[in-house]
C-alpha cells in the first residue's frame, strides 16, 4: 500500500505558508473525494431502486401468471397442460421473489447504509473543522491587528494586558482548531480507502448469497422441471414450424393462380342451381330521400328460411327477411346490373339487391327459390335440391321419341279412375311411328305463364292483318251453369303452370311435350309461383274460377277440347289440348290451331281427366236419349237429381277462399 500523505500537527502552531500551501491541496482532495462520493452513492440508490423494483416486478408477474387459468379467451380456454406449467412457474417465480427482496435489503445495510454514513459522518465533520478553523484564524488576525496598534510613548498596561490576553487566546484557538483540522483531514486520507471498499464488498456478498441460493432452488428443485418445459416448448416450435411452411406452401398456391380469381365476372366455375345456402356481399339500395337512394354493401347470408345481414365490425347478423313464400325475379333497375328483387308473400316489403357477378346472380336467385320453397324443410334438402335440378336438366334434353318416355314410365298404360280413358277422342294410342317434337311443338314457340294474356298472341309478332288466333278457344257463349242444364259440376283446386301454341291436337305426346317444355322453361328461369284457381267442369264447358272474387278468369266449350292426359310420373300435372280457328290466313272458315294448357292439382291429374272424360259422355249421350237415361241409371244423383254425384274434391276450399300464390312442386 503506497505510503499516505500527513498534515505535521507541529507546524499547525507557526501556521507558515507553506502549511498552509499543504492545507490547501488536502483540502481540494477532500473537496474531490466529497463529489465523488455523492455520485457513487447516487450510482448505489441506483441500483438499490433497481433491485426493489425487480422484486415488485417479480411478484406481480407470479399474480399475473396464475391469472391465465381465468381468462376467458374468445378461442376457448387454455389447455390444461399450460395451465399446470404457468402454475409452477408463478410458484418459482414467487420464491425468486423473495430472494431478490432478501438481496435489496442486503444492498441497503451493507452498500447504500456504509456510504451514507461516511458521507454524513466522515465528509460532514471535514466541512465543519474547515470552518471553524477559518473562523479562528480570522479572529487571531484581527487579535494581532489590535496589538500591533499599541502606542510607543504612552504604553497603557491595562490595555497592553488585554490586548496580550486576547491574542494568546485566539493563538490558542486557533492553535486547536488546526491540529483538530489536520487530524480530521489525516485521518480521511484512510477513511476514503474503507468507504470505497466497504460498501462494494457488501454489494458483492449479498449477490454471491443470491446466486448460491438461486442455484440450490433451480438445481434441487426445477432441474426435471425446466428440461419438461424446454421439450414442450421445442414441441410447440416444430408444429409451428411446420404449419408455417404449409401455410406458405398454400400462400404461393393461391397466389399462382389466375388473375381471373381477383376479376369479379370472370369466374370459370360453372352456376350452381341445387343450392339452399348462400353467403357473399351484395348491394343493397336504399333510400335517402323522396326521390334519392343509395347502395350498400353489406354481406348477405341464408340461416335456415332467414335472409341475415351482417354489416363490417359487427359481432353478428341479423334477420332482414323471412323467404317463406316469397317470391324471387330479376329487376332492371337505375344503370346497374345484376339486379334483382325479393318480394314478401303479402307485397309489403321488398328489397333490391345486385351481385357483383352474372354467376353470383344466378346462384343468389336460385338459393333464395330453393329456400322459398321451403327445400330446407326436407329430410334430405340437398337430395331434393339436386333431383329437382336434374329434372330440369332432363326436361330440356331433346328425346328422340315419346316410346322412350314410354318405356321410362312406371306405368305408361295405366287406367284412369272409374275405368274411363284419359281421352275420349283417341283411347289407343297411334300405331304409327311416334312423331319427333318439332313436328309437335314449332321450335321457339313463346310459353305464357300468366292466364290474364293469350299463349299464341306472341307467336307471330311480324303476322299483320286479318284477326288474331285465340289460342284459348274461348266464343262468346255463354257457359255459366245458369244458362247451361248440366249434369255435372265438378270443382277442383289447380294451379296454372303454363300455355303455348303446337301443332297437333290428336296425340297425348303433344300434351307430354308442352309439359316438359312448360316445366323445363320455370326450372331455368327460376319461376316457381303458380296463382291458384278453381277449374269447374261441367257436360258443357272448363271454368277456370278466381278463388276470391269467383269471376271466371277463362272458359272453354267442351267439345273444343280435343286431347287431356295426366303426366306419367307426377300424378298432380295434368293438361289439355284446346283447339281454336286461326282467320289470319285470310280464309273464310279459318284454319284450325291448337293450344296446350299445363295445370298442376292438389290431387290426382286423372281424377279432372276423368271428369273431362264423364262430360264428354254426357255430351254424347245427349245425342241418344236411351243412352243419356242409361247413364244416368248407372251414375248416382245429388238429393235434389240435378247433378251427378262425384268424390268430393274440394271439400273446405270449394266453399272458402284460398290463398293467391303457392309454390309449384312440379
Amino acid at each position: 500500500m503506497p505510503a499516505v500523505h500527513t498534515l505535521l500537527l507541529e507546524e499547525a502552531l507557526q501556521d507558515s505558508p507553506q502549511t498552509r500551501s499543504l492545507l490547501s491541496v488536502f483540502e481540494e482532495d477532500a473537496g474531490t473525494l466529497t463529489d465523488y462520493t455523492n455520485q457513487l452513492l447516487q450510482s448505489m440508490q441506483r441500483v438499490y431502486g433497481a433491485q426493489s423494483e425487480m422484486g415488485l416486478a417479480t411478484e406481480q408477474l407470479s399474480r399475473q401468471l396464475l391469472e391465465y387459468e381465468k381468462q376467458n379467451f374468445a378461442l376457448g380456454k387454455g389447455d390444461e397442460e399450460v395451465i399446470s406449467t404457468l402454475q409452477q412457474f408463478a410458484k418459482t417465480v414467487g420464491e425468486l421473489n423473495t430472494l431478490h427482496s432478501e438481496l435489496a435489503s442486503q444492498m441497503a445495510d451493507r452498500m447504500i447504509f456504509p456510504m451514507i454514513q461516511f458521507r454524513e459522518k466522515d465528509l460532514t465533520e471535514i466541512s465543519t473543522l474547515r470552518e471553524v478553523f477559518g473562523i479562528a484564524s480570522d479572529e487571531h488576525e484581527a487579535a494581532m491587528v489590535k496589538y500591533s496598534r499599541l502606542p510607543k510613548k504612552k504604553e497603557n498596561e491595562k490595555v497592553k494586558a488585554e490586548l496580550v490576553g486576547e491574542v494568546a487566546y485566539s493563538r490558542r484557538k486557533q492553535h486547536q482548531a488546526s491540529m483538530q483540522y489536520y487530524c480530521a483531514l489525516n485521518a480521511l486520507q484512510y477513511r476514503k480507502r474503507v468507504a470505497m471498499l466497504e460498501p462494494m464488498l457488501g454489494y458483492t456478498q449479498a449477490q454471491i448469497h443470491f446466486y448460491k441460493k438461486g442455484m440450490d432452488l433451480v438445481s434441487k428443485k426445477m432441474d426435471s422441471f425446466l428440461v419438461s418445459v424446454s421439450s414442450m416448448t421445442q414441441s410447440i416450435q416444430a408444429q409451428l414450424d411446420s404449419e408455417a411452411e404449409a401455410m406458405r406452401l398454400t400462400q404461393r398456391e393461391l397466389l399462382s393462380m389466375e388473375d381471373t380469381v381477383y376479376m369479379p365476372d370472370r369466374d370459370p366455375v360453372p352456376v350452381n342451381r341445387t343450392l339452399i345456402q348462400k353467403a357473399g356481399y351484395l348491394n343493397i339500395r336504399n333510400k335517402t330521400g323522396l326521390v334519392t337512394t343509395a347502395w350498400d354493401r353489406l354481406y348477405f347470408f341464408t340461416q335456415g328460411g332467414n335472409l341475415m345481414c351482417q354489416p363490417r365490425g359487427a359481432v353478428a347478423g341479423g334477420m332482414v327477411l323471412d323467404l317463406d313464400n316469397s317470391s324471387v325475379m330479376a329487376v332492371e333497375c337505375e344503370d346497374r346490373r345484376y339486379c334483382f328483387q325479393i318480394t314478401s308473400p303479402s307485397g309489403k316489403t321488398s328489397m333490391i339487391l345486385q351481385a357483383e357477378s352474372k354467376k353470383e346472380y344466378e346462384e343468389w336467385i336460385c338459393t333464395l327459390n330453393n329456400i322459398s320453397r321451403q327445400i330446407y324443410l326436407t329430410d334430405n334438402p340437398e337430395a331434393v335440391a339436386i333431383r329437382l335440378n336434374q329434372t330440369a336438366i332432363q326436361a330440356v334434353t331433346p328425346i328422340t321419341s315419346f316410346e322412350r318416355r314410354g318405356e321410362g314410365s312406371p306405368n305408361p298404360d295405366r287406367a284412369k279412375p272409374g275405368g274411363v280413358q284419359s281421352s275420349s277422342s283417341a283411347s289407343q294410342k297411334s300405331s304409327s311411328a311416334p312423331e319427333a317434337p318439332e313436328d309437335l311443338i314449332a321450335p321457339g314457340t313463346p310459353i305464357q305463364f300468366d292466364i290474364m294474356l293469350p299463349a299464341s298472341e306472341f307467336q307471330d309478332q311480324n303476322r299483320v292483318g286479318g284477326r288474331r288466333t285465340n289460342p284459348f278457344g274461348e266464343t262468346g257463349d255463354d257457359c255459366s251453369p245458369e244458362s247451361d242444364d248440366s249434369l255435372l259440376q265438378q270443382v277442383f283446386a289447380v294451379r296454372f303452370l303454363g300455355s303455348m301454341a303446337v301443332r297437333s291436337g290428336q296425340t297425348q305426346e303433344v300434351i307430354y311435350e308442352a309439359m316438359r317444355q312448360v316445366l323445363a322453361a320455370r326450372a331455368i328461369h327460376n319461376i316457381f309461383r303458380t296463382t291458384e284457381s278453381h277449374l269447374m267442369v261441367t257436360s258443357s264447358c272448363l271454368r277456370l274460377i278466381d278463388p276470391r272474387t269467383q269471376v271466371t278468369r277463362i272458359s272453354f266449350q267442351l267439345q273444343e277440347v280435343t286431347q287431356f292426359a295426366g303426366h306419367q310420373e307426377n300424378g298432380r300435372l295434368m293438361g289439355f289440348v284446346v283447339e281454336g280457328r286461326d282467320w289470319s290466313e285470310g280464309t273464310e272458315e279459318g284454319e284450325p290451331s291448337f293450344s296446350a294448357f299445363v295445370f298442376e292439382s292438389n290431387t290426382e291429374g286423372e281424377k279432372i281427366c276423368y271428369t273431362i272424360s264423364l262430360g264428354k259422355d254426357i255430351i254424347e249421350a245427349k245425342k241418344d236419349p236411351e243412352a243419356l237415361a242409361q247413364l244416368m241409371k248407372n251414375m248416382p244423383l245429388t238429393n235434389d237429381g240435378k247433378f251427378l254425384l262425384l268424390d268430393s274434391e274440394m271439400g273446405d276450399t270449394a266453399n272458402g277462399g284460398a290463398p293467391d300464390e303457392e309454390e309449384s312442386e312440379a
